[in-house]
C-alpha cells in the first residue's frame, strides 16, 4: 500500500500461541512491519528461529543462559553477521517491552505482565494487549501510564468491542454484551461439574490456548476477567456489562446503543483479525483471516449465563466493584488454584470456590490494614499478588486429593 510507512514491532510471548500467530501476520506482511525484538519464557529453541527468520535486533529469554540463547541463534541463522543483543532473566521481557518499538504485542499470560505492560506504555509505544492480567490487575496504574488511545485490545471480545464502538459515539453506549463460548462444561449442573478431570477441562471447544486460559475458559474465570477489562478499557460500570454464552463464538461481543440498535462484530472463533488489528490499528490489513460463508445454512445459539455452576463471573463484578487490589487478589488465587488443579491435588469446583475464600480473606485483611493493601504503586500490587497465592496455598494445604495425580503439563 503506497503510502503506509513500516512500523517497528516488539512480541512479548513471542513461542505462545498469540506470539506465535502475531509472527505469521508480520510475516505475510512484510511490507507494513518490522520485528524489533522478541522476548520469551524458556522455549530457546522456538525462540532462535523465530529470531533467525525476523533478524529482530533484541532477543530476550526468562530463563536460561545468555550464551545458551546466542549459540542457539547462531545455529538456527548460520549467518556470522546477525548478533543480536541477547538479555536473559527475570528482567528480560521488561526490557524487550521498553524498547521503543512503535508497537509492543504484549502476549504474556498473568501477572507477570504487569512490568512490561508499563515499561511498553512508558516508552511510547502503543500497546497491543493481550495480557488481561496486567490492565486487571494493574487497574489505575496502568490506564494513569497510557495516554488515550495508547491501548488497542487484543482480546477477541473486547477487540470486537472496539470495533462496534466505531458506530457510535460513547455517550450513546447502553451496554456492552461479552460473549462467551461456555467451554467444555456448557449446559452442565453444578453437581454434575464435581468429576471433571484436567484432560477434559483443556477440550476448550474451539480454541487451542495455554493450560491456564483453556482451564480459565472452563471455569469461566477467563469471562470474569474479561468483564473487569472491558470496565478498565472501555468505562462502562460493571451493571452495563453483561455476558451471554454463545457456543459457536462466531459473534465475538456487541455493543448495544441507546436507541436500540446492536452493533456486533463477528468471524470465525480464531485470533488472528484481533492480533492484527492490535498491529496495525486502527486500519485492518487485507487477507487476514477467511470470512464468514453466507452460503452455508447454520444456526446460532444463546443462552443465559449459568452463576449457580460457573460463579466466577458473580464473584468477578464483586472484585471489580470493589477495585483497590482486589483484582490482583482474584487473579492470583486462580492461577494457584488452576496449578493445582492440575496438579490433581483439588476438584475443579475448588479452583472458584478457594479463589472467593481468598477474596474474602483479603477483605477482611483489608478492613484491618487498607492503607497498606491499596493499589497506588507497582510494588503494592505485587505484594497483594505474592499475599494471595500464599494466602490460597495455605487454604490449599487441607485440600483433598483424590484425584488422579496429573502432574504439570
Amino acid at each position: 500500500m503506497a503510502g503506509v510507512s513500516v512500523r517497528t514491532v516488539a512480541v512479548l510471548g513471542s513461542t505462545g500461541s498469540i506470539g506465535t500467530q502475531a509472527l505469521e501476520v508480520v510475516a505475510a506482511h512484510p511490507d507494513r512491519f518490522r520485528v524489533v525484538a522478541l522476548s520469551a519464557g524458556g522455549n530457546t529453541a522456538l525462540l532462535a528461529e523465530q529470531a533467525a527468520a525476523t533478524r529482530a535486533p533484541l532477543v530476550a529469554a526468562a530463563r536460561g543462559s545468555a550464551d545458551e540463547l546466542r549459540e542457539a541463534v547462531a545455529a538456527a541463522s548460520g549467518d556470522p553477521s546477525y548478533r543480536p543483543e541477547v538479555v536473559v532473566g527475570d528482567e528480560a521481557a521488561t526490557t524487550a517491552a521498553g524498547c521503543g518499538a512503535d508497537v509492543v504485542l504484549n502476549g504474556i499470560t498473568g501477572s507477570i505482565g504487569l512490568r512490561p505492560t508499563l515499561a511498553a506504555l512508558g516508552a511510547g509505544s502503543v500497546l497491543a494487549l493481550a495480557n488481561k492480567e496486567s490492565l486487571i490487575v494493574g487497574g489505575p496504574l496502568v490506564k494513569d501510564a497510557a495516554a488515550p488511545g495508547q491501548i488497542v485490545p487484543v482480546d477477541s471480545e473486547h477487540s470486537a468491542i472496539a470495533q462496534s464502538l466505531r458506530g457510535g459515539r460513547a455517550e450513546e453506549v447502553r451496554r456492552l454484551v461479552v460473549t462467551a463460548s461456555g467451554g467444555p462444561f456448557r449446559g452442565r449442573s453444578r453437581a454434575e461439574l464435581t468429576d471433571v478431570t484436567p484432560e477434559q477441562a483443556l477440550a476448550h471447544p474451539n480454541f487451542s490456548m495455554g493450560r491456564v486460559i483453556t482451564t480459565n475458559s472452563a471455569t469461566l474465570v477467563n469471562k470474569g476477567l474479561e468483564v473487569i477489562e472491558a470496565h478498565l478499557l472501555f468505562d462502562v460500570p460493571f451493571d452495563r456489562i453483561d455476558v451471554v454464552v454463545h457456543p459457536q463464538q462466531q459473534i465475538h461481543s456487541m455493543v448495544e446503543f441507546h436507541d436500540g440498535s446492536t452493533i456486533a462484530q463477528l468471524g470465525p472463533p480464531r485470533m488472528l483479525v484481533p492480533i492484527a488489528l492490535g498491529l496495525s490499528w486502527p486500519e485492518r490489513l487485507e487477507d487476514v483471516d477467511v470470512p464468514c460463508d453466507w452460503s452455508l445454512a447454520q444456526s446460532w445459539e444463546f443462552h443465559p449465563l449459568d452463576d449457580d455452576a460457573f460463579p466466577a463471573v458473580r464473584l468477578a463484578r464483586r472484585v471489580g466493584e470493589a477495585g483497590g487490589t482486589f483484582p490482583a487478589v482474584y487473579n492470583a488465587a486462580n492461577e494457584v488454584c488452576v496449578d493445582a488443579f492440575h496438579d490433581g491435588a483439588i476438584g475443579f469446583l475448588d479452583i472458584v470456590d478457594t479463589v472467593e475464600r481468598v477474596v474474602e480473606a483479603h477483605h477482611d485483611e483489608q478492613a484491618h490494614n487498607g492503607s497498606e493493601l491499596d493499589a497506588s504503586s507497582v510494588e503494592s500490587v505485587l505484594a497483594a499478588d505474592r499475599w494471595a497465592r500464599e494466602r490460597a496455598r495455605e487454604l490449599l494445604g487441607g485440600a483433598p486429593t483424590d484425584q488422579t495425580q496429573g502432574g504439570r503439563r
